[in-house]
């Protein structure tokens, strides 16, 4: 028995960085063309989302809530953003794709705070048209505003509790088949799976809450939509809203359960390359469709960029 749980340690090595292996299977020319394309993707997302919230801080006729949450929006996809894109363009122009213990760790508290914070930025604006159109008279801004703060902080710090008990694993494999650090992956190179059990309970936790608070979106929108139907001027008010708001939650949502879907079901037969697809699509799509999903369908916005386009 000594014997065996001595050799059990002897397997254990400090690991002080994880090896990548998400773009092994990519040619050098297929990496030049990802690079420029992901560039490309990197740079017009960063225009679309610091325009709208440059748009939005400049007009004082946009300092309501519904728009000041679209600026948080903007927001996270730039801090979630910012947790991918530089790494992976390096990536992608490397050898060799390494990241240190600690990056990995912190990456990964990066992209799950991101992908909470915007279901918890989608909640609030459920909210937010809720007060707007069914309780018009309780509308404050300063009460969405503490929100929303309240609310990023509450996602970062559930995200920090599970990036923290899974820093206290030890790890056998220096080895992660993505292209970039999220937590299961660093979870499933633990040496003895007893060890995980705290990582189980705080993870289901988390997605219980998350659920639940889809759960309370899509009843908001349930009721604003039954409340909407026996007057004229909210059904207007809905769609010139609301509208937007939905397409962004259908994007998010449609994105979350793929990854979700292809990391607990992932098939080995699957091409690295549509694996790769599915687990950065939720960094790529709705950071960049969304400003333009808002600059378009808000009319208060689309006038103000109409504005900037006179000479």
């Amino acid at each position: 028995m000594c014997r065996f749980l001595s050799q059990e340690k002897m397997n254990v090595s400090i690991i002080s960085v994880f090896f990548l292996s998400g773009l092994n299977e990519t040619s050098r020319n297929q990496r030049s063309a990802l690079f420029f394309l992901s560039l490309l993707c990197y740079c017009t997302t960063i225009l679309v989302n610091v325009s709208l919230i440059l748009i939005i801080i400049f007009d004082k006729a946009l300092h309501e809530p519904m728009y000041i949450l679209l600026c948080a929006f903007c927001i996270n996809a730039l801090y979630g953003t910012a947790g991918f894109y530089p790494k992976f363009l390096w990536d992608l122009l490397s050898p060799v794709h390494v990241i240190s213990y600690s990056g990995c760790l912190l990456q990964a508290q990066l992209l799950y705070s991101f992908a909470c914070s915007d279901l918890s930025i989608l909640a609030l604006m459920a909210y937010d048209r809720y007060l707007a159109i069914c309780r018009p008279l309780e509308y404050h801004c300063v009460m969405v505003i503490m929100l929303a703060c309240s609310f990023w902080l509450t996602s970062f710090f559930i995200v920090a509790v599970n990036i923290f008990i899974t820093s206290r694993l030890r790890l056998c494999s220096p080895y992660i088949k993505r292209l970039f650090c999220v937590n299961w992956s660093i979870v499933s190179l633990a040496c003895f799976p007893n060890e995980t059990l705290m990582n189980a309970i705080v993870a289901n936790m988390t997605i219980i809450i998350y659920t639940t608070i889809g759960f309370c979106i899509v009843w908001s929108y349930m009721y604003i939509i039954k409340i909407c139907a026996n007057s004229l001027e909210n059904r207007t008010k809905f769609l010139q809203t609301c509208v937007p708001h939905l397409m962004s939650l259908s994007t998010f949502i449609l994105t979350i359960l793929i990854d979700l879907i292809n990391s607990r079901l992932s098939s080995k037969d699957l091409p690295q390359t549509l694996q790769n697809f599915i687990a950065i699509e939720f960094l790529v799509i709705p950071p960049l469709m969304n400003p333009l999903i808002y600059g378009f369908k808000l009319t208060k916005v689309r006038r103000r960029i109409m504005y900037f386009k006179l000479p």
